[in-house]
């Protein structure tokens, strides 16, 4: 006598073998999608961060990683929230992607990791217990207007530096000098030498960096709220790698480490979960001007945009560069 309920138990587990064998990146599971998109050198994948890790990248098969993943500070990033229901799930839903970047971060590879001021502690005293960290760096920026009242404003985000092998990694120093203004414009001279001479006219930048943040109208604007700017990457890159090197980035959002990777003749990697944000990196980093028959054009910079939160603002200016008011 057959047992039907065993049949069709074997039937559906067969369904959905098949199913999962010829879709290869699509994720039925929690009905995640995920996508690969290749040109060039070049990689973009559409799905969850962690995912991806786990299933498309060899282990040890990257030289530099860049990760400026969600701050778990309310945040909307299209259809994700980035919001936990505490600090501690957040950590340990980190902890799970930071130990994939080291795994598959090469033996002489470099790790750029950054967070919220709140979250960064976290981060520090896991990341130290498997990496050397070798700086703990300060991004300094400009005021954006509102600020704080009655408590003293952020006015940085802090990103840790750190590599696989202390004894032997990629550092570029000539790569990324700055100017030193003791030698270049005081022109001071050093008495402590045998022979005095002027101070060095360029330097290594310490650990506290400014660059300005991405500014509505910059050229360099993209739809996306946590935008990192160009010349932050480009330190970053220069520094941490050297041509034909592979870069990734596994939270991409603007795809400004991938585009900038590009620029500098690296190879990268970038993973994103809402496609919303993938057509800024097919646009940026393959240079396609049309995905699914929508066309790909960059933001056009008129004089009403959206907070972070979806809040129209309203540019009462019209200028550059100028406080904004809430409408």
């Amino acid at each position: 006598m057959i047992d039907y309920f065993v049949l069709y138990i074997i039937i559906v587990l067969l369904t959905i073998s098949v199913v999962y064998y010829y879709l290869d990146f699509k994720e039925i599971s929690g009905l995640k999608v995920k996508e690969k998109f290749e040109e060039k050198g070049h990689r973009i994948y559409l799905g969850d961060a962690l995912e991806v890790l786990k299933t498309e990248i060899p282990s040890e098969s990257v030289d530099l990683i860049f990760v400026d993943p969600p701050y778990n500070i309310g945040k909307k990033f299209a259809d994700f929230h980035d919001k936990w229901p505490s600090d501690e799930e957040y950590a340990k839903w980190a902890y799970e992607w930071i130990d994939e970047c080291i795994r598959v971060l090469s033996p002489k590879g470099t790790l750029y990791v950054m967070t919220s001021t709140q979250a960064m502690p976290y981060f520090d005293l896991y990341i130290r217990k498997k990496l050397t960290i070798l700086s703990r760096i300060i991004w300094r920026y400009d005021s954006s207007g509102m600020q704080a009242k009655k408590y003293y404003g952020s006015m940085y985000e802090p990103i840790l530096h750190s590599v696989k092998n202390v004894g032997e990694y990629t550092f570029n120093a000539d790569a990324i000098k700055v100017e030193a203004k003791t030698g270049s414009q005081r022109k001071l001279i050093d008495y402590r030498k045998a022979v005095p001479t002027q101070y060095n006219t360029e330097k290594i930048p310490g650990n506290v960096w400014y660059f300005p943040r991405v500014r509505y109208r910059m050229d360099e604007y993209e739809n996306h709220p946590s935008q990192k700017p160009e010349a932050l990457l480009e330190r970053i890159i220069k520094a941490s790698s050297n041509k034909g090197y592979v870069v990734l980035d596994p939270f991409a959002g603007s795809f400004t480490t991938c585009a900038v990777a590009k620029r500098l003749q690296r190879m990268s990697i970038g993973i994103e979960s809402q496609e919303e944000y993938l057509k800024i990196g097919l646009r940026r980093v393959f240079g396609w001007h049309k995905y699914n028959d929508e066309k790909l054009i960059p933001p056009e910079k008129t004089n009403v945009r959206r907070n972070w939160n979806g809040k129209r603002i309203v540019d009462k200016t019209g200028e550059l560069f100028h406080a904004f008011s809430e409408a």
